[in-house]
């Protein structure tokens, strides 16, 4: 609850015209000193009433591609039997990640007004007792990202603006606002191939015993081997491969020194990498290839044969972090990570612009991934390259990508 400016100036006015009228004994400045004071304490008793209200609020859908339609209806009920209420409300909208617009929008190198945040005006004019308001509105879903929606803020004022109280009702919901998916018509398949097709449907770690390794926390205990470990002095665990099923490993360079805040068409190279790492994930879920989601800042999401909304989801979440956050040589450390867990046959990096010195890191992984792939996304040439190695697939936004991808002929 707080005071309006008209209600200090209605308050400081009264208490001269107060003391004025009794100081040169005027008994109409007092009273007029003394009504603008009583109003003053009349607006503080009004707003004070607090509504008894009981908001419930559906997001149907809950995860959208981005650009596509998603819509609030808003339920809110009066509780009181007696007293009805006019109230002014608005559902916030807010990042997930707790930052406000404009420090998310230079993290990842946006304008604040191009961010979803900020509030949502909700048409509540009269609220009638015992009854329900029901109210719908869209949600911005212009750009990727996690938007939290709500509380419900009322905002209520006396009928002269004197005082103004803002209160909070209700939960909060999320919207998943997932990166645009291209249309991909192939994969890779990396050197497994099934001897009665291109793929089977054989559980991973099912087939073939491939190595010993080190224990990694994480790692199920069934597989320790506990006479090798016995002998070494530690924890070795059996690592398992399905020869006949193809895996994909995506990593998505989440590192804010990698990108550029506008890597063509005001938007950062991240979206587009972003916009990538969907769009080979949908094309293997539909060719049934397992694929694992990693982040370079080690977030990660469950891989399914069944369904892809986990990592979608991930991509939803992902964002820009500093690499100093991270560790001193975060892409060193992913590298490590995934030679010891080696996760599939075909590694994809997707990045920003080309970087000589990070392909060369990424092709030391050849010894543990046959095939690897890196997705570099920048106002450069499009096409196909090699590099240490490595395959390169430049691009310079998500349809571009889409498009090169679909020109490689070793798929």
């Amino acid at each position: 609850m707080r005071i309006t400016t008209r209600g200090y100036g209605l308050l400081a006015a009264g208490a001269l015209l107060l003391a004025a009228g009794f100081w040169f004994g005027y008994p109409e400045l007092a009273a007029l000193g003394a009504a603008a004071i009583v109003a003053v304490v009349g607006a503080l008793a009004f707003v004070a009433w607090r509504p008894r209200l009981t908001v419930s609020r559906i997001v149907d859908p809950d995860r959208v591609m981005r650009g596509e339609p998603s819509r609030v209806t808003l339920h809110v009920a009066n509780a009181s039997r007696f007293f009805g209420a006019s109230l002014v409300a608005r559902d916030r909208l807010a990042l997930a990640d707790g930052r406000s617009a404009s420090s998310r929008a230079r993290a990842d190198g946006r304008s604040a007004s191009s961010r979803a945040g900020g509030t949502v005006p909700v048409p509540l004019v009269r609220l009638r007792p015992g009854k329900v308001t029901t109210v719908a509105y869209g949600v911005p879903t212009r750009r990727r990202g996690v938007i939290d929606i709500g509380p419900l803020e009322v905002s209520r004022r006396d009928p002269l603006a004197l005082v103004g109280v803002v209160r909070r009702y209700g939960g909060q919901n999320k919207v998943w606002v997932r990166p645009r998916v291209h249309v991909i018509t192939a994969v890779p398949v990396g050197l497994s191939r099934s001897m009665d097709g291109r793929i089977d449907r054989v559980p991973h770690g099912s087939i073939t015993f491939a190595a010993l390794r080190e224990y990694v926390m994480g790692d199920d205990l069934r597989h320790v081997h506990w006479r090798t470990s016995a002998r070494v002095g530690e924890l070795m665990v059996r690592e398992h491969v399905d020869t006949s099923l193809p895996r994909i490993v995506i990593l998505l360079d989440d590192r804010a020194e990698a990108h550029l805040p506008d890597g063509g068409g005001g938007e950062s190279t991240f979206e587009a990498a972003c916009e990538g790492a969907a769009s080979v994930l949908v094309a293997a879920y539909r060719e049934d290839v397992q694929v694992e989601l990693q982040l370079l800042s080690g977030a990660t999401a469950e891989s399914s044969r069944t369904t892809v909304g986990p990592q979608l989801d991930l991509l939803a979440e992902a964002n820009l972090v500093p690499a100093a956050t991270i560790g001193p040589d975060p892409l060193r450390a992913a590298m490590e990570r995934l030679r010891v867990r080696r996760l599939g046959d075909t590694l994809l990096f997707l990045t920003g612009p080309p970087n000589e010195d990070d392909l060369g890191i990424v092709a030391g992984l050849r010894g543990a991934y046959p095939s690897i792939i890196a997705g570099t996304f920048g106002p450069v040439e499009s096409g196909l390259a090699t590099t240490a190695g490595v395959l390169v697939v430049g691009a310079a936004d998500g349809p571009d990508f889409a498009a090169v991808w679909d020109g490689v002929s070793a798929w």
